[in-house]
């Protein structure tokens, strides 16, 4: 599929109403610097989504700066499973997974890419490629915007696709298979790349397998984009944790990996040279009295590299750390009810002034307050209903 213009609806209203602020194409919307004080302005927020409900596709909401009230103004109809998002460092192309296990009559799931109307967030289908693997579920633009890494969930691997100078996607320059399983029989019978994603500079690739409690390492080749296993080429977390998300701290100094079966979070020291882990604790997602079942699924480090968050689905929380800036271990602050079930997904605002939580189950995005100083939550009582809502990517200002 070529440069094919997918249905698109739009509340007018709502683009005139973001456009008197700037436009997408312009600067992010100004604000205050101190935490004190209000900001004003909007900002986009794009929405991947299962469609095996009611869901049309991708949605498009604005973001009030000033009260966290989400309205949707926008909608890109006709495409398929589009569960996780990524956005190329120009803002002017949008990659989305389609997590399928088959495409073009073969096993294989596929990415989709968008262009990027700037001036009104319209998204326009320029060409799919097969991701390689079945089930992709997560998706990345490496920071030159030359190419996009895609983790595949039942496929066990990861691949590597260039972008084309027009924002669409060239065939695969590299894929990488895992290997191995691990305790949990249920789960764990095989690899499941659930992550993959670049340090911040640019030099190292790090895949989450929860199939095989690996974290996968490799050097990462921006000129030909192929992924090279690293001199240590994984770390392994404890036996049936499960890891799924990774995130570094704005430093490059640490990463932190949320381990979705045993409910809990890994810091690692990160060796910006060399791209080695090494584990520096692991602590619960959850209090110590809760004993249902849940499965711990998203992970994000606030602006200032303060603050650490991560998302339970069974307690239905978001769990809150402070950040040891000279160690990198973490502190517990809080949990917060997420407001609805099962929170696939959450995002922090490039503000760093709202968290925003995808409920799955209970199909609905809350807007939390987030206290710069002490890194706790607070409901705004700004909920917005969405059909499977499963991944959120704030927009910012155009290179």
């Amino acid at each position: 599929m070529d440069h094919h213009k997918l249905t698109y609806s739009s509340n007018r209203r709502g683009f005139l109403k973001i456009a008197a602020f700037s436009s997408l194409g312009l600067a992010l919307p100004a604000f205050a610097r101190g935490p004190e004080r209000a900001r004003t302005g909007n900002l986009r927020v794009y929405v991947g989504t299962y469609t095996s409900g009611e869901s049309e596709g991708i949605y498009l909401y604005s973001l009030n700066l000033a009260s966290g009230e989400l309205k949707r103004i926008g909608t890109t109809k006709g495409v398929k499973d589009p569960s996780y998002l990524a956005l190329a460092p120009s803002r002017r192309y949008l990659y989305a997974v389609n997590e399928v296990e088959e495409f073009a009559g073969k096993k294989s799931g596929a990415i989709s890419a968008f262009a990027l109307d700037q001036g009104t967030g319209e998204l326009t289908l320029l060409n799919q490629q097969p991701s390689l693997g079945g089930s992709p579920c997560y998706v990345v633009v490496d920071r030159t915007g030359r190419f996009v890494l895609v983790a595949n969930y039942s496929g066990g691997n990861v691949a590597v696709l260039p972008i084309r100078n027009d924002g669409s996607l060239g065939e695969a320059t590299d894929e990488k298979q895992d290997q191995g399983s691990s305790i949990n029989a249920e789960r764990q019978e095989g690899p499941h790349a659930h992550c993959v994603l670049l340090d911040p500079a640019n030099r190292f690739a790090y895949a989450c397998d929860l199939g095989t409690d690996k974290i996968m390492i490799y050097r990462f080749d921006k000129r030909q984009g192929k992924l090279i296993p690293n001199e240590a080429p994984w770390i392994k977390v404890k036996p049936g944790a499960g890891p799924r998300h990774l995130v570094f701290h704005p430093t490059g100094k640490y990463a932190y990996a949320v381990n979705e079966l045993h409910a809990t979070v890994t810091a690692f020291a990160h060796d910006q040279v060399a791209g080695h882990l090494t584990e520096l604790e692991t602590i619960p997602t959850l209090p110590a009295d809760f004993t249902a079942a849940n499965t711990s699924a998203d992970i994000h480090i606030s602006p200032d590299g303060r603050f650490l968050y991560c998302s339970n689905r069974g307690h239905d929380s978001i769990a809150a750390f402070k950040i040891n800036s000279r160690n990198g271990r973490l502190t517990f602050i809080a949990h917060e009810s997420t407001g609805g079930k099962s929170p696939r997904n959450f995002a922090i605002d490039p503000t760093g002034a709202f968290l925003l939580v995808a409920n799955q189950k209970s199909e609905n995005i809350v807007t939390f307050r987030r206290d710069m100083r002490s890194g706790r939550l607070s409901a705004t009582d700004h909920v917005a209903e969405v059909p499977l809502p499963v991944c959120l990517k704030f927009t910012t200002a155009f290179a």
